[in-house]
């Protein structure tokens, strides 16, 4: 049996292997390339593949490349819960802690658990896909909560009072942000009469789809003529609006465009029918759910699902006491 621990780095890995019990050689350090790689591969290149197994932790996204390599190459790799491991480690009672170590206690751990060790499988390459694309989404969509946090601050020094007659609707945020393009200031809406301010609006709703010009136009002219602005009419006022309005409407494509290429991915899985029709589930949270979950035929039971989110209660009893109110099992 050839045991191997992988210390999992950023850009590199730490590597010990244990040969029926006992350190097989040093441990030593590959880069995550295609030669850190190959030199690893050589170390065993004399040993069956069926003989050796593979423990590293699971670290976000560090750990991936070396393991879609690995898996690749047909090796049994088990990706095991950090949180597993560490109660594993603190069985011992030196704390030191190196790359060197930490890969001669992963090797240890497969020794030790080697009948019971369960290999990772790569779910099919469209759960895959989709939750890659959902984890973008979050990051672009908080990058798109800021950007719109700045634009609010930026707007009160520019133009207070401004967005006020805007709703949430998204047809509505896009015409704001046109409007805001052309009027960024108040002194650029007192320049034009208010009929002719009123057809700019006007035009630029349409474009929008937005019925309510004629509100939003008798409200932002009357704003203009009363409102105290904190920041001049200037080229760099100009900039900085501008470059915000940009990032906003970027993002707001990009969040767009990877929903949709989502859908498309979801509807060809059998369950995409059964989520889109239940209570509450929208067309943002549809392909979400079945990203995050992943092939729900992996799982026996809608108790198993519940276990896998981590709200279920664990069952505490001791002697003749039965506790009844628990807190849930997922840890934080």
């Amino acid at each position: 049996m050839f045991a191997v621990g992988i210390d999992i780095s950023k850009s590199k890995s730490t590597i010990a292997i244990i040969k029926d019990g006992e350190v097989f050689n040093k441990p030593f350090t590959i880069n995550h390339s295609q030669e850190g790689f190959e030199y690893f591969k050589n170390t065993l290149k004399d040993v069956d593949k069926s003989e050796i197994k593979i423990v590293m932790e699971s670290t976000g996204i560090y750990h991936l490349p070396l393991l879609t390599k690995l898996l690749e190459n047909d090796y049994f790799v088990c990706v095991e819960n950090a949180f597993l491991l560490k109660k594993y480690f603190d069985v011992y009672l030196r704390k030191a802690k190196t790359d060197n170590l930490d890969s001669l206690k992963l090797a240890k751990y497969c020794f030790e658990k080697w009948y019971s060790l369960k290999p990772f499988s790569m779910s099919s390459q469209n759960y895959q896909e989709l939750l890659f694309l959902s984890r973008q989404y979050d990051q672009f969509t908080a990058l798109k909560t800021k950007s719109k946090i700045q634009l609010t601050n930026l707007i009160d020094i520019t133009f207070p009072e401004f967005s006020s007659c805007f709703n949430e609707d998204k047809n509505q945020l896009f015409l704001m942000l046109d409007i805001l393009e052309k009027f960024y200031h108040p002194s650029l809406v007192l320049k034009h009469t208010e009929k002719s301010f009123f057809n700019i609006i006007d035009k630029l709703a349409q474009k929008r789809g937005v019925r309510t010009s004629a509100r939003i136009s008798t409200y932002l002219y009357s704003l203009s003529q009363n409102i105290l602005s904190a920041r001049p009419q200037n080229s760099s006022t100009k900039l900085i609006v501008k470059a915000c309005i940009d990032t906003i409407r970027g993002l707001e494509e990009a969040t767009e465009n990877i929903l949709t290429q989502m859908d498309e991915i979801a509807s060809t899985l059998p369950e995409f029918k059964i989520v889109s029709s239940m209570t509450g589930v929208g067309r943002k949270t549809r392909s979400r759910l079945i990203a995050e979950i992943g092939d729900i035929r992996r799982f026996d039971s809608a108790n198993s699902l519940i276990a896998y989110a981590g709200i279920d209660t664990p069952p505490y009893q001791s002697g003749n006491f039965y506790a009844t109110e628990r807190h849930i099992t997922k840890r934080r």
